[in-house]
């Protein structure tokens, strides 16, 4: 029988957005907070000090991720911890297990995905996990239960010992699931990996009102205040979401989709994005939604297209989730091997912005081992680098930094 040296959880998600037909954007006001929202009351302000911590691994860098990925693969992994492990997970997402709020956390995502499955109305957004096993090795039967239960997980054998076949095997599902937009998610497997799990988010809508590209014309883009760059600039005069936060100092604009989802973007003031980053939190996304208010702008937004790649291991334990990628961890729960730990976490995104709408991808993967009123038209010009979101139902989805288009 061969000797089993790695554990490999891979977990991956993606959204795509683009044009659709006109409609009331008095729908697209938020009504309440999601079902998942009401459960994990603090578990957003994640998603922002995670955003702190890639932007700070990568000054003046372009950063785009997938909070919802993120937060999810951490989610299925604390299932299968115990002891400091579970401990470290649940409050790195601002939850507490002696308040009892994992479960809470199990069964927010759980109806966050049967809410998905049941959106219509032109908006495409599927939220997926798939669990690869080698038969080889005994994964826990409560851990497979909850996985399918819970996460809705697909399940697959999966012979690790071909490590080639196996690679082609989960790169094709995730080939599919992503509707070709991530591929060769995993570039390398040896034959002492023995699991492979998968999340997904697939988000794909229209722009409520398209820009026209015979108004796109190429315009500078000032990387900093000494360099500047070309850029395809699109534009289109019309009534927005809007409002200006002077507690961070910053301007919003709201780009509705189809459905119930919200593209942000966020313009600081000159010299500002900093104190931005550092403001940003669940309340302050909130209260934009919230008291955005309509008003003509002559708006100017850049095509562009970034992509992001993150070693996750190396971030996380920076805000307090460490044992698990270390001999400390406690994955007992997955596993009867004594001695698993998570030696990788990656997680890899894209997005695409023109005329027509958004194509956001990204990818997240761990990897176990065993040790061994109506004023005049304002002009609204995002030509320096700004924030950029895309909500659904109050729930962020995907979140970044356009620094260089």
């Amino acid at each position: 029988m061969r000797i089993f040296s790695f554990l490999c959880l891979l977990l991956f998600s993606l959204g795509v957005t683009s044009r659709y037909h006109s409609r009331s954007q008095e729908k697209k006001k938020v009504k309440g907070s999601s079902v998942s929202a009401r459960v994990t009351p603090r578990s957003k302000d994640f998603a922002f000090s995670l955003y702190r911590a890639l932007a700070s691994e990568a000054p003046n860098q372009n950063v785009f991720f997938s909070p919802m990925s993120v937060s999810m693969s951490l989610a299925m992994l604390s299932m299968g911890t115990g002891s400091h492990s579970k401990t470290q997970i649940m409050e790195g997402l601002g939850l507490s297990l002696q308040q009892g709020q994992e479960a809470e956390l199990h069964k927010g995502f759980q109806h966050l995905l049967q809410r998905f499955s049941q959106l219509s109305d032109g908006l495409q957004l599927s939220l997926g996990s798939a669990l690869f096993t080698d038969p080889a090795i005994h994964i826990r039967d409560n851990f497979l239960s909850a996985m399918k239960t819970l996460y809705m997980a697909d399940t697959f054998s999966t012979n690790f010992g071909n490590p080639e076949m196996a690679k082609k095997q989960i790169n094709d599902y995730v080939d599919k699931q992503t509707k070709g937009k991530i591929v060769d998610l995993i570039e390398e497997l040896h034959s002492t990996h023995v699991m492979v799990l998968i999340n997904y988010i697939f988000f794909k809508a229209k722009w409520e009102t398209a820009f026209s590209d015979k108004n796109t014309h190429k315009e500078e883009f000032h990387v900093t205040p000494k360099q500047t760059i070309q850029v395809l600039m699109m534009n289109r005069e019309d009534e927005y979401h809007y409002l200006v936060d002077q507690g961070i100092s910053c301007t919003v604009v709201m780009l509705p989709y189809q459905g119930n989802a919200t593209a942000l973007f966020v313009l600081p003031k000159e010299g500002k994005m900093q104190q931005v980053e550092n403001g940003l939190n669940e309340g302050a996304l909130k209260n934009w939604l919230k008291t955005a208010t309509k008003r003509r702008l002559g708006l100017y937004l850049p095509k562009f297209s970034i992509e992001g790649t993150y070693h996750l291991e190396k971030i996380l334990p920076k805000m307090g989730i460490k044992d698990v990628f270390t001999s400390h961890a406690d994955l007992s729960g997955i596993t009867n091997h004594a001695n698993v730990n998570l030696s990788e976490m990656m997680h890899k995104s894209l997005v695409e912005v023109d005329e027509s709408g958004t194509v956001a991808a990204a990818a997240t993967g761990e990897v176990f081992m065993f040790r061994s009123a109506r004023p005049r038209t304002l002009q609204m010009k995002f030509n320096r680098p700004f924030l950029f979101a895309i909500v659904e139902n109050m729930d962020l989805l995907f979140l970044g930094k356009v620094v260089r288009p």
